[in-house]
């Protein structure tokens, strides 16, 4: 099977299988989505993987090697799903879960284990469709909420390809979100991308706040850094294929049931509500709005009509189904209580259009009534726009909890909470003059046809492309084998080697706490180190911020050299030495206001060191944290301003110390000190960049994990380091 550069993933292929009297039928969609897919370039390299419409339990052998034959003349790939993975993974988790907290009605989401488990068993059966369709370095575009876990597995398959997600409909805040079980698991999921898009801001905002409060990952300008990559989050408002709305205008078979329409409702001014049946789309609030405005102003009776089509929609759901029921009553009790004999005020289709009568709709409707309680972008809106003219304007009434608003100002906004919201608008529509009409609709036609679903798809490709540039400046140090082989060469072959290694986060992962038991080094890195000691005129030496009691109970029966407190405490050889210092002089100025933020930060801790004072805050909640850290910050500072006592960001962690105190000057002393061939030094922060700084440019300086460094290599983990260090231990 030949691989593809380009691979688009959704929950639905763009040809839907269907099976009658045996035999198999292949429909296309012409949804948006296919035709923004349609217009990217590439098409030659280009597959779409996807469900293909039909539960697996329904087709015999022959019919899945017919299908999968079929659907690659279409450049696309099918997922096989079950009739319990459709059931519980697609009308269970994705549907009963995911889309009704994320619209914001958690009152309606089903929380069931079951559930989730399917939505992660059928994850990783799309992932293994997507390792057979992709190469190693391909351009993968993930679609919708059906496939939040698909990134990271697929990260970890084809960790070289340019992995991309958007999401169609909205992220909720985070105090919706926080509600999800497995709200960690979803945020780790997309955080496997290059390029995450949402419809509007406020829903990339809200992301980005649930990763900062759930994973603890903060953002800057629309960027996360997460297990060494970079993450990029920004807004992709989807569009229609406005062209096509546009010349259908002109086509026969609308022009015929335009003058149907004009026959059926004459003078009556037309309202339009188009919807697919769902309680997020504000269907009931629309109809009490309309019928209050004929009680309250009988003037409009017989003079308008609201023309409701409902799109079924999970007819089988009990949800739906009693929503389905609400509604037609609603319907019959409001044209039985506010129509006559010769007129009923609404005109209700549970129905599927097509195109073209739709469009017809669209061009007669004098006002379109699109009043969704939430809703990620809603196109109605758009296609409505776009097909009017300026000899049939029309007015828009758009709820404010759609994100369509953000493009389209110029609508009459409402609450859709609030029917009386929605009164005022229809009446407010009603009356408006057509030169308002015509300048309102000339704004937002000029708007939507210059931001089209192509461009839409486009956009996302483009700056998904320009990731691996990013990318590749982000791993620009990282140490390939051939340069780790040449380093283990150069140490076997040099007379004198010199070895500092830092301590925590470079031989050891961060913990939970400062306390030395939690961060106590393994019987495997102890014997690592202890080899390397041993190795003949190689000087091991550890540096560390941590205390001397720390350092000693852990590596002080090794021959080792050790500094302490980032090179407060030095021992070479024999007893420990100690610079001078006034430090302790200063710290009953400073320690009542670390005292002070420790009292009113839950999970923050003062950490005394005989050179240094530090406010550990890992374990305070992630925005708390932020505005504690900056005002401590600046009020040490304001504190200390004019002392050579300094204040220093660390890893959750701020830093009080001497100025002249800091690891560069204990790498320094300790090389002119033997003038080793070889030098090698490992760290991870701001405190090991002096050290690098003070070592020549020969030396092996590697700097563990990401961020800016002046090392002239970088491994991506402590797992990486430990590992070439025992290389080094093992080497002649």
């Amino acid at each position: 099977m030949s691989k593809n550069t380009f691979v688009i993933v959704s929950n639905r292929l763009p040809i839907n299988v269907t099976k009658q009297n045996g035999v198999l039928q292949f429909h296309a969609s012409t949804g948006g989505l296919a035709t923004a897919m349609s217009s990217l370039d590439r098409a030659d390299r280009r597959i779409w993987v996807g469900w293909p419409g039909i539960a697996l339990d329904e087709l015999t052998p022959a019919d899945k090697a017919q299908i999968t034959k079929e659907l690659r003349r279409h450049n696309c790939y099918p997922v096989h799903l079950t009739k319990a993975q459709i059931e519980e993974f697609y009308e269970g988790y994705s549907n009963d879960t995911l889309w009704p907290l994320f619209h914001y009605f958690q009152g309606y989401t089903q929380y069931k284990d079951t559930y989730w488990r399917a939505y992660r068993k059928v994850n990783q059966l799309f992932a293994t469709a997507v390792k057979k369709c992709a190469e190693d370095n391909a351009t993968i575009w993930v679609q919708d909420y059906h496939l939040m876990l698909l990134p990271t597995l697929l990260r970890a398959e084809l960790p070289g390809s340019a992995i991309g997600f958007f999401l169609h409909i909205p992220f909720p805040s985070y105090e919706i979100y926080r509600l999800l079980p497995e709200r960690r698991e979803i945020l780790e999921g997309l955080l496997g991308c290059d390029l995450i898009g949402f419809h509007i801001y406020d829903y990339a905002r809200h992301f980005m706040s649930s990763c900062l409060r759930t994973l603890g990952i903060p953002s800057k300008n629309g960027i996360l850094h997460h297990e060494g990559r970079v993450i990029k989050v920004d807004a992709y408002p989807i569009g229609i294929d406005y062209a096509k709305f546009r010349s259908t205008l002109r086509h026969k078979s609308v022009i015929q049931e335009f003058t149907m329409l004009k026959e059926t409702y004459g003078e009556q001014k037309v309202i339009l509500s188009i919807d697919r049946l769902d309680y997020s789309k504000g269907i009931m609030q629309r109809l009490e709005g309309f019928a209050l405005l004929l009680k309250n102003h009988p003037e409009y009776h017989k003079r308008v009509k609201l023309v409701m089509v409902a799109v079924p929609s999970r007819t089988q759901v009990e949800t739906y189904k009693n929503l389905r029921d609400t509604i037609e009553q609603t319907v019959s009790r409001i044209n039985g209580e506010l129509g006559t004999i010769d007129w009923a005020p609404i005109s209700y289709q549970f129905q599927n259009l097509p195109f073209e009568k739709i469009v017809a709709l669209y061009h007669y409707a004098d006002i379109a009534l699109v009043t969704p309680l939430r809703d990620g972008m809603n196109l109605v809106a758009k296609e409505y726009v776009a097909s009017k003219t300026r000899t049939r304007p029309g007015v828009l009434v758009l709820s404010e909890m759609a994100g369509a608003i953000d493009e389209l100002p110029e609508a009459i906004s409402i609450n859709p909470n609030d029917v009386h919201s929605v009164t005022r608008a229809i009446r407010r529509a009603l009356r408006m003059p057509k030169k308002e009409r015509v300048t309102r609709q000339d704004a937002m036609q000029h708007r939507i046809a210059d931001y089209t679903v192509q461009r839409w798809g486009t956009d996302f490709i483009d700056d998904l492309e320009l990731t691996r540039h990013d990318r590749a400046a982000t791993n620009k140090h990282i140490l390939t084998s051939s340069e780790a082989k040449q380093l283990v060469l150069d140490y076997s072959s040099a007379a004198s080697r010199l070895i500092l290694l830092d301590y925590d986060g470079t031989l050891q992962t961060f913990k939970s706490s400062p306390r030395a038991s939690l961060a106590r080094p393994s019987q495997k890195l102890l014997g690592i180190i202890r080899r390397l000691a041993e190795h003949p005129a190689t000087t091991v030496c550890i540096i560390s911020g941590r205390k001397r009691s720390a350092l000693e109970s852990w590596f002080g029966r090794l021959p080792v050299s050790l500094v302490a407190e980032h090179g407060a405490w030095f021992k070479h050889g024999g007893e420990w030495t100690q610079i001078d210092s006034t430090f302790h002089d200063q710290k009953a100025t400073i320690l009542p206001l670390l005292r002070k933020y420790t009292a009113r930060t839950a999970g923050s801790l003062i950490e005394e060191k005989d050179y240094a004072l530090v406010w550990h805050y890992r374990n305070v909640p992630a925005e708390l944290a932020y505005v504690r850290s900056t005002n401590l910050k600046r009020e040490l500072m304001s504190l200390l301003a004019g002392t050579q006592i300094g204040v220093f960001d660390g890893r959750k962690i701020i830093e009080v110390k001497p100025r002249e105190v800091h690891k560069g000057h204990a790498a320094s002393e300790l090389h002119d000190a033997l003038e080793a061939e070889f030098v090698f030094c490992a760290g991870d922060d701001y405190t090991d960049e002096d050290m690098f700084e003070a070592l020549p440019r020969s030396a092996y300086t590697i700097k563990v994990g990401y961020g800016d460094t002046g090392a002239r290599f970088r491994v991506t983990s402590v797992d990486r380091m430990v590992r070439l260090l025992e290389q080094l231990s093992k080497a002649a």
